[in-house]
This record gives C-alpha cells, structure tokens and sequence, in this order.
C-alpha cells in the first residue's frame, strides 16, 4: 500500500467545536447542515503549507460554507520531511487535499449522502512562483474528479489553511 492510501485524517481542531477526531468532524459538518437543510452549502478542502527548517508543516482544512450565511471549519496538521522545493510542497498539499476529500466523500456515501457541492481549494495562482504550476495542479485535482479553484479564489487554502500554519 502506498503513503497516500494509507493517509488518513484523523487528528482535528476547530475554533466552534475544539479537539476532535474524524468521526466527530463528520458529526458536527452534517448536524451544523441539519440545522438549516434548506439552504445552499459548500464543502471546500484546502491545504497550505509552511517550511520549518528541515521539515514542512501542512495543515488541511474542511470548510462547510452556508452561502451567504457563513460557515464553520475543522482543521489538521501535520509535519512531512524531504520536502525542499516549492514545487514538492505545492504538490503535496494538493495530494493532502485529494486524500482528505476522498476521505470525507467515501464517508459521506457510507451515509448515504451523495448530494455534496464539494470543491478543492489550492494556493496556487496566475502570478508568483506558483503560476508555472498552476495547469498541472489544476489538471491533477479535474482529473482526479473534483471542482478546483485557484487564487484569488481559493480562500479554503490561502486565508483558513494558512492561518493555522
């Protein structure tokens, strides 16, 4: 089995609800829906990432967006080595994202739950060091079957990631 598919998420914090695990996450994104079914969500995974002397630190986020209502996140971290480039983080933290968010659809379809709006979010974009890898990042996440924005509107990755990193 390869590192990726051995990859679970499991360990999360949230600023509403404090420490939980997935099951709990899973809990409290379809009780925080329950409470207002009627109305329009997005589910957004975004990772962003830091390089802290020899190793990166990686933080996922699952954001569950109430359109025009605001919304409530759940996020985890996580340390990787061997990662020198910009190119290898900006490739991992889409792969952290892929996994987390076939992680969750996998769950939400045990529940029966196969109505979500989900789309990925990657801090790349059309200018600055990362434009050069902006189609492959963005052909990855398509082709892979997932919605993907970028920057400036990828603010899954680049506001709520980032500001646990």
């Amino acid at each position: 089995m390869n590192k990726m598919n051995s990859l679970h998420f499991n360990d999360f914090r949230s600023p509403t609800h404090g420490q939980l695990d997935f099951d709990q996450v899973l809990e409290k994104l379809l009780e925080y829906v329950g409470n207002e079914p009627g109305l329009e969500y997005e589910l957004i995974i975004g990772t962003d990432s830091m390089p802290t002397g020899i190793e990166a630190e990686f933080v996922s986020a699952i954001v569950v967006h109430r359109k025009s209502r605001g919304g409530i996140y759940f996020w985890s971290k996580r340390h990787e080595t061997s990662l020198h480039t910009l190119r290898q983080r900006i490739f991992q933290e889409a792969l952290f994202s892929l996994r987390l968010a076939e992680q969750l659809i996998e769950r939400l379809k045990e529940k029966n739950i196969s109505d979500f709006n989900l789309t990925i979010h990657v801090d790349v974009g059309p200018n600055g060091e990362t434009k050069k890898m902006l189609h492959e990042i963005v052909g990855m996440i398509k082709g892979n079957g997932f919605a993907v924005k970028t920057k400036p509107d990828s603010y899954g990755a680049s506001s709520i990631a980032d500001r646990h990193t």
